[in-house]
Parts: structure tokens; C-alpha cells; sequence
């Protein structure tokens, strides 16, 4: 059977039985089938054959994109000849092509003898951006000898006419209104996590964004105003808060976004979203990437009294008063060059901060890839021909206070900053490029990574990067038909590019399945570093870390850079002592509740850094804080540490990438032994005392700052969905945390320790729990199941060495096997201990679930209505999240515990101690060298 036989009848399936359109072709055999068939006029599939070679065939470095390229070469130079695709079509196709070998064909062509053929192609080639050193050296080679249309294209580069000469952004651009949902939005309604096998087919993935009853009134909405963009919103919320799903924008754009060409199918770009209380920061960043707005509403304001007082409602939450109407099918003007919303003449609200000069640039070039590769070429054609590059793209905003001490995070943005023009250091509200040290792309997103890199033609790593991972954490726990078919073809994708995979594609080394952030946080080996991850939960204990969309992470791949604003910090120390009987989870969980309770309900740390003064906690436990910051709605996290902590944390990090050399994970690139090197070398400036362990100065200017008592917290806290409260909008928000006794002896049904939450002190806790209990009570019996998932195999590899994976196994009623995975989800639960493979699990929503409206208590981050467990008709599900030991007692007990019992069960037990700082660390301005400074409190 033919290739395109094959494709005819994917074609009928696709149609049949999801009524969906033809898969793009990212094929060459099939699209040299195509080709042949075109080329035989006779052919009784050519007309089908000429709209999939222009309409449906996927550009970049995909395969099928090389021979596309190659066949409208040899149109063009009269070698071929297909009437319907004429020289000057062939030209526009080639256009539309990106990068990659339609870049090396516009070259040939331009660059060849014919004047008039290599006219056409130097006028093609001055619109395009997505050169590489290829490219970009056979420009230069032919400018030196002499060639004058290698000249004029560097000229028209060295100016920017790529950018220059496309349409500005309207003044006004006319939207209607979507409620999408009240209350905060998570990216798994835009793109649900039990669907991420779909996330590279666009079209198919498109199906399951918010429901099918929604995209209908989209559609709706969109054929009775066709002169409007729908523009989606979360009413009394955040748009896009948890993970960082590029799909989500990918998805919203396909219903409500434009088409980025004619010829490429299912790529869309410039979509409109808004929030009450604006955009989460990674999809903010992930909007930027499609040229899309994010606007901040501001539509519910807090209600105040005749005093001026904020009225709050018997929960002691602030009351909402509504400031305009935004409800569904209101036709608004957003007025890009004032800045402003209105309702016809009427003003709503200033939307200036989603029209900086930067943003604007981004809708005007499409997306913010096209600027980031536009600003590089532009810079290189100018050094090129020995000229000064003109002042095209708005500067880079460089912000400076004289005599203002520096953040941690702006230290960190200042060793890194790229390009910057300034002398004096770099201050909070600067947007600069930097370098990015290390990158992770996981695994139900690397499909779209690949696409985007194939897109954006490179084909392989920044000499930048130190290091790159490729996790299958999201995949770990079903390895089903879907994961068979994908994640291979992204490992062999990814290990082929440059990155360390967690499975090797030539089979030499044991498959990892280890949770994506904990690998990361071990091959950061600086407190200096920048990190991009594919998943919010990037966040990580030394260095800071940004969780990124698929996108983002391929743009850091392929580049090396990263353009971003430097944030606000928000200060956060402690005080007090902390009980014995309390976790470091419950900590963390007190944290959000009492910074609440500090600001009257305002949450300081969404869309800011926050600098966490941690002290002497190890990296591992001190990652438990930094991880739960996405939640918070920060844009990253970043731990302070002292000197020695800090050595142990890397020594640690050492150890574990030795592992992974040991295992056979190395590269032809020395990547991990370079990361075991520049370990070294940070460890001598560490203990030389030349370059101390970061720490802010002594001046340094935070947007807040939050102290944690430590002697508030006598109970374990809990983050509940509080799936119930009359007020949606308030319902999965993660801002409800509650002590145990609130709950009263509540049934739970489930119980989950895993995910990033969780370390090797967990595990390590349940064997002492249990050891515990069965001398307590003589025997241990669990009334609801418990679900355990190491985060990574070298601590199930250091539990068996030191004999508690033994007290796990004798209770465990399963126990993964590598050579026999499960090949399907569990639908239903026995009140066991199952004992799962490394990975994500349940966490992630994407194969494992907890049956339907189960009650789970779980060490997740995930509380998102339907992520963890879906509601029934006759009950939510919930998902409640707290510490290691609550969950066990839990799920022996079928209920949550009482004081008493909580406190017997965790008796003898260290727990992870925490002792606050007695001195702060701080460096005094002007130096690295860090000065410890008495803390006097008031």
C-alpha cells in the first residue's frame, strides 16, 4: 500500500468518526508521492494532490518542508512545470515557508546567475527572520566577494525592513465579549491535561477546549459580529493560571484567533484574553508568543464603606462590586494607541500595561519569536557591513535607581543581561535579554516543543545552554498506546537535538521516568543561574526558574536567550519555632494564608518574584517551598541560603548527574560531566569567599515583605478547592487553607503523596509512619487507598539501600514494575498502599484520576476542578492538599485525623526541621561579599 493510499484513509477515519479535516503533512515520502502525482497530469488524484502540496503541508525543518522547498526550486528555475503553481507563486510559497531549507533555496536562488530569479529571491529573503549561522554565513561569504545582492540583503536586514515594512498594529480594534468561566481560569479548561497526547495534532486538540457547547458560541459570537475578535474572559478571576500550556493559546487562538498563513494549516495567531484581575504571568508569556492581548479588566473592584473602608463579607473576604459589564456579546473598542477599553464613547479602563512598546512590537511582527530572531539578524547584518544599526525596535528598558541596592533576582538578571547599554546596574521594571543556563522541556508538551522548533528552523542546541533535559514524568504512570506512539519519536527528536533524554532512543540505558523539576533542580548547579522549563512548576531552589510554554522553551533551545521583564520581589523571612509535629508543607501552606491575612486579602505575590530567605534547608526540602509558588501566582521564586548549605545542595547536585553518567545518560557533548565542572567551579568561589552564595543587598527595595510566624501554625494546614462556597468565583483558587480540625473526622476516599511536592524525606516518612502505627495498633489496615510515587528512581534506589522501600513493599498491595508497565488507567481503587513508578501520577490529570467525586487528600498542587478527580452528578470531586503524614493517617484511618491522633502517629518523627535565620543575609551595595546582619525585631 502507498504512503498516500494510507493518508487517504487516515483521511476518511479522521472525518468519519471526529468529523475533523486532513492531518498536515510533515511526511517526505508521502509529500514525494504528492509530488509525483502532480507532476502526472493525468493523475486521477492531482487536484487533491496540488492542495495538499500548498495548503496542507507543514513548513520549517519538517522532512515534507526539504522536498517542498526543492520542488518549488525547480519550478522556478524552469525545470519543472505545474500550471497551477506559476514562479511568482512559487516565490509567495517559499515566503510562507519560515526557515530551514526554504531559507537554503532563497539563497541558492538569489545568489545563483540569473539576475532576474535572484532579484525575486533577495526581495523574498528581506522579509524573512529565522536565519542561522548557515544562513547567515553564506551571506557574508558572498558579501565579501563582492556579490551586490548579498549586500542589498544585508542592508535591507541591517535596517530591519523585515520588521519595518509590516502593518502596524490598528489604532482600534473592535472585540466581543466571552465569559469562558467566573473566577480564575486554569489553563486545564483551555487545554485539560487528560488530553495532552493531542496536544500537536491543533486541530483535534482544538475539540476540547472549554466544551463543544462553548466553541459554538464562540462561532456564534463570531458570525454575528464579523468585524469584532472574541475576546475570551474570566469573570471575577485570573486567565491562565497553573500550568504553562502553549496548547491553551494554540487553542484559544484556533476558535478565536486569525490565520497565520493561507498555506499552513491550523496555526493561528492573535487571540484577545482578559481577567478581572488580569493575565497569570506564564500565559501572559505564552499570549506574547502569538502577537495575542492580554487585557486586566479591573471589573469587580473591592466595595468600601462611607470611611473608605473595604467592606468584607462574613468570611472576612473582601465584597466585589461590579465596575462595568463585561457579560457575553458586548461589543467593546480597545484603542491600542490610547490605551484605553471603552464601551462606545464611554472610557472603562486604562489597559496601557498590555501595550508596551515590546508587546506592541510583538503583534505587529506576529509574535514574539519573529522579534527575539529580527533583533539578532538585524545586529549581526550591521557588524556585517561595518555600520550602526538604526534605532528600530523600542530599546530595551533599562530602569536604574541610583544608590538602590539590588534583589537577588535583579543580581541574577544583571550577571545575565544581554545587550544591555546601561553602566549601572539593572533595577526591577527593566526588560532585557538574557542568557538562559538551563532549559527542560517535558513530555506532554515536547511534541508541540518539536513543532516549534521545526517551525522556527533549528536543528539543534545554543552553545549558550549548559545543560537541557527532556523528561517522561508526564507519561510515567500508563505507558498506553498514545505514549508508545508519542514519546519516542520526542526522545529520538530531543536526543538528536542536544538534550539529555529521560529515554534513550538506541535502548542503553534503564528509561527514566523521574519528575521533570527535581531533575532540574539537580543540574542546576548555580544559585545564579536562569532556568526555562516547560511546566509551571519550574521553579527551583538555586538559580531562578521561570515556568514556560512549549514555545518559550524552544525559542531558549534553539537561541540560548530569553527577553523578559525584570520583576517586583516580595520579601519573604520567618520568625518563631516551628513544632515538632509539623511538616514544612504546613509552613508553606501559612505562608499563603497569613501574606492574606497580612494584606488584607491581596495577594502581593502574584506576578512578582519571591525571594524566600530560607537559610539552612537544603536544596531538596527547600524545593518544596519554591514549587509551591506557582500556586501562589508568582512569576518565580528564589531561595537565599547560607554558604554551607549552599555547598552541601550542590554537592548533592554532583552526586546525582554522576548517577546519570553512571547510568549511560552522558552526550556526545560532555553536557553532564560540564555541569559537574561548572559545579566545581562555583563551589571554589563559594569557598575562596570571592563569590559567596547570593544574597541581596543590604538596600535593596522589595514591593513587600512578608514574615512568616512560625508559632501560628500548631496544626497541619490544609489548601482546599472549597468546592462548595456560593461564590464560584472562590471555588479552586488555592487561596482557602484551613487547619486539620476544621474537617472534623471528614471521610476521605483517596490519599496521593507525589509529584514535585514530595522528596526523599517523604518517602522516608511514610516507613516511619508506618513503622509507627503497626507498633501502636499491632497491625495497619487502610481504609482508603494510598497512592505513593517517588519523584525520581535514585531515591528508590537509596530506600532500598538503606531498608525503608522494604517497610513500603510489605504493605503495599502493588508495586510498579518496569518490565511490565501498565499499558492502561486505573479506573477504580482498593484501600491498599500501591506503590507506583516515578512520575507525576496523579498529579497530573493526564492518565491516572481518582474515581468520580471522591474526596483525595494528596501532596499534589493541583486542587483544578476535574485535574486530580471529576465531579458526578450527585458530587464534586475534591482535591485537598497538605503535608506527607496527613495523607498516610488519612488514608489508614478513612478520614482526616484529629489532633490527638495526628500527633501519636507522627511521635519520634523528624520531620523536615526548619529553624529560621537568627542573622539575615545581605550584602552591603557595591559588593558580592555577603554580611551577616543582626535581625532586630520591633
Amino acid at each position: 500500500m502507498s504512503l498516500y493510499t494510507e493518508y487517504m484513509e487516515e483521511i476518511q477515519t479522521r472525518k468519519a468518526e471526529l468529523g475533523l479535516s486532513p492531518k498536515p503533512i510533515d511526511n517526505a515520502e508521502l509529500l514525494s508521492e504528492i509530488i509525483a502525482q502532480i507532476k502526472d497530469t493525468t493523475n486521477e488524484h492531482r487536484e487533491d494532490s496540488l492542495n495538499f502540496f500548498i495548503y496542507n503541508t507543514l513548513p520549517g525543518t519538517t522532512s515534507a518542508a526539504g522536498v517542498k522547498a526543492q520542488f518549488l526550486k525547480e519550478i522556478i528555475l524552469g525545470e519543472e512545470s505545474v500550471a497551477e503553481i506559476t514562479a511568482d507563486f512559487a516565490f509567495e510559497l517559499l515566503s510562507h515557508m519560515k526557515g530551514g531549507p526554504s531559507i537554503a533555496v532563497l539563497l541558492d536562488l538569489a545568489l545563483g546567475d540569473d539576475e532576474t530569479i535572484a532579484k525575486q529571491a533577495a526581495d523574498v529573503l528581506k522579509t524573512q527572520v529565522f536565519l542561522y549561522d548557515a544562513d547567515t554565513s553564506r551571506l557574508q561569504e558572498a558579501y565579501k566577494a563582492g556579490n551586490a545582492v548579498a549586500k542589498e540583503i544585508l542592508e535591507s536586514y541591517a535596517n530591519a525592513e523585515f520588521f519595518t515594512k509590516l502593518p502596524d498594529v490598528p489604532e482600534k480594534i473592535e472585540v466581543v465579549t466571552y465569559i469562558a468561566g467566573e473566577g480564575d481560569i486554569s489553563t486545564d479548561l483551555l487545554s485539560p491535561g487528560h488530553q495532552a497526547h493531542s496536544r500537536a495534532d491543533r486541530e483535534l486538540h482544538g475539540q476540547c477546549m472549554i466544551t463543544p457547547e462553548a466553541q459554538q458560541e464562540i462561532v456564534a459570537l463570531k458570525e454575528k459580529h464579523p468585524n469584532a475578535k472574541v475576546m475570551l474572559i474570566a469573570e471575577k478571576g485570573t486567565m491562565g493560571v497553573g500550568s504553562s500550556r502553549m496548547s491553551g493559546v494554540n487553542n484559544v487562538a484556533l476558535w478565536a484567533g486569525e490565520q497565520a498563513s493561507p498555506y499552513v494549516p491550523f496555526i493561528n495567531i492573535a487571540p484577545v484574553v482578559a481577567g478581572t484581575n488580569g493575565i497569570a504571568p506564564i500565559f501572559l508569556t505564552t499570549v506574547d508568543v502569538t502577537g495575542g492581548i492580554g487585557l486586566d479588566l479591573k471589573n469587580w473592584v473591592k466595595k468600601v464603606d462611607a470611611d473608605g473602608n473595604t467592606v468584607t463579607d462574613e468570611n472576612g473576604d473582601p465584597v466585589l462590586e461590579e465596575a462595568y459589564s463585561v457579560a457575553t456579546g458586548t461589543v467593546l473598542t480597545i484603542d491600542t494607541k490610547a490605551k484605553k477599553l471603552y464601551n462606545g464613547d464611554k472610557e472603562l479602563v486604562d489597559v496601557s500595561s498590555a501595550f508596551t512598546p515590546q508587546k506592541l512590537e510583538f503583534m505587529k511582527a506576529g509574535g514574539s519569536y519573529a522579534v527575539v530572531f529580527g533583533k539578532k539578524l538585524q545586529t549581526l547584518a550591521a557588524e556585517t557591513l561595518g555600520v550602526t544599526a538604526p534605532a528600530v525596535y523600542a530599546p530595551s528598558k533599562e530602569i536604574s535607581h541610583e544608590g538602590q541596592g539590588l534583589t537577588a533576582v535583579e543580581k541574577i538578571f544583571n550577571r545575565n543581561a544581554v545587550g544591555v547599554q546601561s553602566e549601572t546596574p539593572l533595577h526591577a521594571g527593566s526588560n532585557v535579554r538574557v542568557k538562559v543556563n538551563i532549559v527542560g522541556s517535558q513530555d506532554t508538551t515536547g511534541p508541540m516543543t518539536c513543532q516549534e522548533l521545526e517551525a522556527m528552523a533549528a536543528s539543534t542546541i545554543s552553545p549558550l545552554v549548559d545543560g537541557a533535559y527532556q523528561s517522561g514524568c508526564h507519561t510515567a504512570s500508563v505507558w498506553d498506546s498514545k505514549a508508545q506512539a508519542n514519546i519516542p519519536k520526542l526522545m529520538a527528536f530531543m536526543n538528536k537535538f542536544g538534550l539529555i533524554t529521560a529515554r534513550d532512543p538506541k535502548g542503553v540505558y534503564h528509561s527514566m521516568t523521574d519528575v521533570i523539576h527535581k531533575v532540574l533542580n539537580d543540574i542546576t548547579v548555580d544559585d545564579r543561574a536562569i532556568i526555562i522549563g516547560g511546566d509551571s512548576h519550574t521553579r527551583m531552589s538555586k538559580g531562578v526558574a521561570f515556568g514556560a510554554d512549549s514555545g518559550t522553551v524552544a525559542l531558549a533551545l534553539a537561541t540560548g536567550e530569553s527577553a523578559m521583564p525584570i520583576p517586583d520581589s516580595v520579601k519573604v523571612t520567618f520568625k518563631g519555632k516551628m513544632a515538632k509535629h509539623m511538616d514544612f508543607r504546613d509552613v508553606v501552606h501559612a505562608t499563603q494564608a497569613q501574606m492574606l491575612k497580612q494584606f488584607g486579602g491581596e495577594n502581593v505575590f502574584q506576578g512578582r518574584i519571591i525571594e524566600v530567605h530560607i537559610g539552612t534547608l537544603m536544596a531538596d526540602q527547600a524545593f518544596t517551598f519554591t514549587d509551591w509558588t506557582a500556586e501562589m501566582k508568582a512569576k518565580a521564586s528564589i531561595c537565599i541560603s547560607n554558604d554551607e548549605t549552599l555547598i552541601k545542595s550542590i554537592e548533592l547536585a554532583k552526586s546525582r548527574i554522576q548517577i546519570m553518567i553512571n547510568k549511560g545518560m552522558e552526550n556526545e557533548a560532555k553536557t553532564l560531566q560540564g555541569l559537574i565542572d561548572l559545579a566545581d567551579e562555583r563551589i571554589a568561589g563559594i569557598k575562596s569567599g570571592e563569590q559567596p552564595a547570593l544574597a541581596p543587598d543590604d538596600n535593596a527595595k522589595y514591593y513587600a515583605e512578608v514574615v512568616v510566624n512560625l508559632d501560628e501554625i500548631v496544626e497541619p494546614m490544609i489548601a482546599d478547592p472549597d468546592v462548595n462556597n456560593e461564590d464560584v468565583s472562590r471555588r479552586y483558587t488555592h487561596d482557602v487553607i484551613r487547619p486539620v480540625s476544621f474537617y472534623d473526622g471528614k471521610p476521605v476516599d483517596l490519599g496521593f503523596v507525589g509529584s514535585c511536592m514530595v522528596h526523599k524525606g517523604d518517602m522516608q516518612i511514610i516507613a516511619q509512619m508506618l513503622r509507627n502505627l503497626e507498633k501502636q495498633n499491632g497491625s495497619i489496615e487502610f481504609k482508603a487507598p494510598l497512592v505513593v510515587a517517588p519523584p525520581t528512581y535514585n531515591i528508590v534506589d537509596e530506600l532500598k539501600a538503606e531498608g525503608d522501600w522494604e517497610v513500603l513493599a510489605k504493605y503495599a498491595g502493588f508495586e510498579f514494575d518496569d518490565a511490565n508497565p501498565k499499558t492502561a488507567a486505573r479506573t477504580k481503587y482498593e484501600n491498599i498502599l500501591y506503590l507506583e513508578r516515578p512520575g507525576c501520577n496523579l498529579c497530573m490529570g493526564n492518565q491516572e484520576k481518582a474515581e468520580p467525586g471522591d474526596t483525595v487528600i494528596a501532596t499534589s498542587t493541583r486542587l483544578f476542578q476535574g485535574r486530580v478527580v471529576a465531579d458526578t452528578a450527585e458530587k464534586k470531586g475534591e482535591s485537598l492538599l497538605g503535608s506527607t503524614p496527613l495523607v498516610v493517617l488519612s488514608t489508614i484511618l478513612g478520614r482526616f485525623p484529629t489532633m490527638a491522633e495526628y500527633s501519636a502517629a507522627v511521635e519520634g518523627i523528624d520531620l523536615t526541621a526548619f529553624t529560621p535565620l537568627e542573622e539575615e543575609l545581605t550584602t552591603k551595595f557595591g559588593s558580592e561579599k555577603a554580611v551577616p546582619v543582626k535581625v532586630v525585631e520591633a
